[in-house]
């Protein structure tokens, strides 16, 4: 999607995120967090801060890097 609409298209960051879901369900877990860590910074831009897309990316990321801590 990327490569198709571009980055700046809203429809960008979402895709990403279901990517980084995908590859954490198939245990590729520090590639879904870097993923996820993308989709944040590009989410931001698009949607601002307050956007509940953007709230709920970043809670994702956040969850992801305490499990991967294991704490």
């Amino acid at each position: 999607r990327k490569t198709k609409l571009g980055a700046d298209h809203p429809d960008t960051p979402t895709s990403i995120n279901n990517l980084a879901f995908t590859l954490k369900a198939r245990g590729f877990t520090s590639r879904a967090i870097s993923l996820m860590d993308d989709c944040c910074k590009l989410g931001l831009v698009i949607f601002g801060p307050r956007h509940p897309n953007m709230i709920s990316f970043r809670e994702v990321l956040t969850i992801w890097q305490l499990e991967a801590l294991e704490i």
